[in-house]
């Protein structure tokens, strides 16, 4: 597979993935971004651990969609996220969930 190819392979899977997110974002209250990931989740809690510089973030979500192109099952009941960097919570508002349907 040249290097063409998988740029192409890899352009139609982020399309592909950006469809079913629109397709489920109504489905969904809170947004949630870690460093390492974006969700979609419906119950979302933050707990900080630790004291002082040994500060963490545990994250658990309920009933929750990864956006992440090479996960073959991207619902997920429950997910538990432990990072030492910033963690991002937003609840939508119901006028977010309107996805504009142009272009795609």
């Amino acid at each position: 597979m040249s290097a063409e190819d998988l740029e192409k392979y890899e352009t139609e899977m982020e399309l592909a993935l950006y469809r079913e997110y629109r397709d489920v974002v109504h489905l969904f209250s809170h947004v949630v971004e870690t460093d390492r990931r974006f969700y979609l989740a419906n119950s979302v809690q933050v707990d900080v651990r630790g004291e002082g510089a040994e500060v963490y973030f545990e994250v658990t979500m309920e009933d929750a969609w990864v956006w992440d192109i090479y996960r073959p099952a991207r619902f997920a009941k429950h997910v538990r996220v432990v990072t030492f960097k910033d963690v991002n919570v937003e609840e939508l508002a119901k006028s977010d969930l309107e996805v504009p349907k142009t272009g795609f």
